[in-house]
């Protein structure tokens, strides 16, 4: 399954919340589902990837070496596919 995630790095919390996506962007897409990941890490030498993929891991339930950054490497808006 992938996911899109908008991440926020340097927050005070971390957290995992879905969005209700764009209906224009998406519309081709309706299994397509997004997130929003908060992550106390900073943007620096992937720190904050790695923060998202733990903060994913926990909310899904499943371990880290199941889930793969597909693209968005140095963006905000990134693509995890999950494997289950």
């Amino acid at each position: 399954m992938k996911i899109i995630v908008k991440v926020k790095p340097n927050s005070k919390v971390a957290k995992v919340e879905e969005v209700t996506p764009m209906i224009g962007l998406f519309s081709k897409r309706k299994d397509l589902r997004v997130f929003k990941v908060s992550v106390t890490e900073k943007p620096v030498h992937g720190a904050a990837n790695l923060g998202v993929i733990e903060a994913l891991s926990r909310h899904f339930k499943i371990p880290k070496s199941q889930i793969t950054l597909v693209s968005g490497g140095i963006s905000k808006e990134k693509v995890f596919e999950l494997q289950q």
